[in-house]
C-alpha cells in the first residue's frame, strides 16, 4: 500500500511538473522564435524620383521588408488606384478618392521605376527585434481586404504620410524630428515639383485657397517624399531611459537613372493664354473708343460665359473634402454671377446692375493679391485689370445709351 502511494505521489508529482513547465518552455520557445524571426527581418524606407504624369510628379514612398531566412523581399505601397473608375478626375478634385495599399516583389518594384526613368533610395531603418515584429505585423493587418482602401487626401493622407506613420506609430520611444523653422506653405512646396508643368500649376493655383497660403509645420511638410527622406536622415528615437538612436543611418541609391530633359514649351502655357486674350481685350478697347458707337457685346457676352462656368466650379469646391479649397477668393473674379454679364451683354444692356457688382467684386479681389491675404494663378491679376477697364469702357455714360438706340432704331 505504500508502494502505491509513493507510486501515486510520484505520478501526481510529474503531472504537476509537466503542467507548470510546458507552458513556460512554450512561451520560452515562442520567444526564441520571434526572436530569431526579428534578427532575419530588414525594414526599408524607400523614396522615389518624380514622374511625367500629373499624379507623379511629387514623387512617392513605400516600405521594404526584406526576410534574410526565407528570401522573402516584398514592398508595401500606398499608391494604388484605378483611373478607370468612372468620374476619376472629378471624384479625386472634390477628395473622393479610394487609394489602396498595395504588396509587390522589389525585383519588380524597382524595374517598374527603372522604365519609367525614375531614381529610387532606400533608408535601412535602426529598428529593434520589437519594432520590426510590430511593424511587420501592423502592415500585415493593413493589408486585410477590409483596411487595405482609405480615402486619400495629398496633404493629409497620402501614400507617403502612410508609410511614415506605419513606422512611426510601432517605434518604442518618442520621435524627434530636426527643426527647419521653413514654415513654408503648402502651395509653395508643390511649386518646387510642378514648376516644369505648367498647366498643373495654375490648375492647382486656380483650385487652392487661402488655406494652402497657410505656414506649415516641419511634420506637415513630410507629404512630400523627398522631404520624408531628408527628415529620416536625421531622425532620431528617444527611448523612455532617454537614451537616444538614429532612427536611420545611411541612404543610397538603389535605382539609378539618368535625369531626364524637360523642356518647358512657354508659348503652350495658361500664361500664353491669359496674355493673348489681355491684348483682345485692349484691342477691343481701343476699337471701341475709335468707333465710338459701337460695342463689341458678342465679345463680353463669350467672356462671361467662360468666367461664369469658372465661377461655378470654384462655387462647387466648397463642397470638397480637401479643406485647403473650400475658401477661396478667386471666386471674386471667376465669379458664377458672372453668368448675369451674358445677359446683360446680349441685351445691350451697359446701365444692368451687373456691370457695377461686378466692378466691386474685381476691385475686391485686386485688394486681395495686394494685402497678399491669398495668391492667385499667374495671369489672373493683370486679366483682371484689364477686364476691369473694359466695364468701365462699357459704362462711360451718354456713348453707349446712343449706340443702343442706334442698333434699335436700325432694328425698326
Amino acid at each position: 500500500m505504500k508502494r502505491f502511494k509513493y507510486f501515486l505521489r510520484t505520478i501526481s508529482t510529474g503531472i504537476f511538473l509537466f503542467l507548470t513547465l510546458c507552458p513556460s518552455l512554450a512561451q520560452k520557445n515562442e520567444t526564441t522564435a520571434a526572436a530569431s524571426r526579428a534578427d532575419s527581418l530588414q525594414i526599408s524606407l524607400l523614396t522615389c524620383g518624380p514622374g511625367q504624369e500629373a499624379y507623379s510628379i511629387y514623387g512617392h514612398t513605400a516600405i521594404r521588408v526584406k526576410n534574410l531566412a526565407t528570401g522573402d523581399d516584398i514592398v508595401v505601397n500606398y499608391g494604388i488606384f484605378d483611373m478607370s473608375k468612372s468620374h476619376f478626375v472629378l471624384r479625386f478634385i472634390f477628395g473622393l478618392t479610394d487609394y489602396t495599399m498595395g504588396i509587390t516583389d522589389f525585383s519588380h518594384f524597382c524595374a517598374e521605376y527603372a522604365y519609367d526613368k525614375r531614381w529610387v533610395k532606400e533608408q535601412p531603418l535602426n529598428l529593434t527585434p520589437s519594432e520590426k515584429l510590430r511593424i511587420e505585423e501592423a502592415l500585415m493587418e493593413n493589408y486585410r481586404p477590409e483596411n487595405r482602401v482609405y480615402r486619400y487626401n495629398i496633404f493629409y493622407d497620402n501614400c507617403t504620410t502612410r508609410a511614415r506613420d506605419m513606422i512611426v506609430e510601432n517605434l518604442d520611444g518618442k520621435v524627434a524630428y530636426p527643426s527647419t523653422m521653413l514654415a513654408t506653405p503648402y502651395r509653395e512646396l508643390i511649386y518646387q515639383y510642378s514648376y516644369r508643368h505648367p498647366w498643373t500649376k495654375f490648375g492647382n493655383d486656380l483650385l487652392l485657397g487661402v488655406k494652402a497660403d497657410a505656414p506649415t509645420t516641419d511634420e506637415q511638410r513630410q507629404f512630400l517624399p523627398e522631404y520624408l527622406m531628408r527628415d529620416f536622415e536625421e531622425v532620431a528615437v528617444i527611448g523612455e531611459n532617454g537614451e537616444r538612436r538614429q532612427l536611420c543611418d545611411t541612404t543610397y541609391t538603389v535605382v539609378q537613372v539618368e535625369p531626364s530633359r524637360v523642356e518647358i514649351d512657354r508659348w503652350n502655357s495658361p500664361q500664353t493664354l491669359l496674355l493673348v486674350l489681355q491684348f483682345i481685350i485692349l484691342a477691343i478697347i481701343v476699337a471701341e473708343l475709335f468707333m465710338k458707337k459701337w460695342w463689341f457685346w458678342w465679345f463680353d457676352a463669350l467672356l462671361m460665359l467662360v468666367l461664369g462656368v469658372c465661377g461655378l466650379i470654384l462655387t462647387a469646391m466648397i463642397f470638397s473634402q480637401h479643406p485647403t479649397v473650400s475658401l477661396n477668393l478667386q471666386i471674386l473674379f471667376l465669379n458664377p454671377l458672372a453668368l448675369v454679364g451674358v445677359y446683360a451683354a446680349l441685351k445691350r444692356n451697359p446701365k444692368h446692375w451687373f456691370w457695377t457688382f461686378y466692378v466691386v467684386c474685381i476691385v475686391l479681389f485686386l485688394l486681395a493679391d495686394l494685402f497678399e491675404i491669398q495668391h492667385f494663378a499667374a495671369g489672373l491679376t493683370s486679366l483682371a485689370f484689364a477686364l476691369l477697364f473694359r466695364i468701365l469702357i462699357i459704362k462711360i455714360p451718354n456713348r453707349k445709351s446712343s449706340n443702343c438706340q442706334i442698333v434699335k432704331s436700325s432694328n425698326e
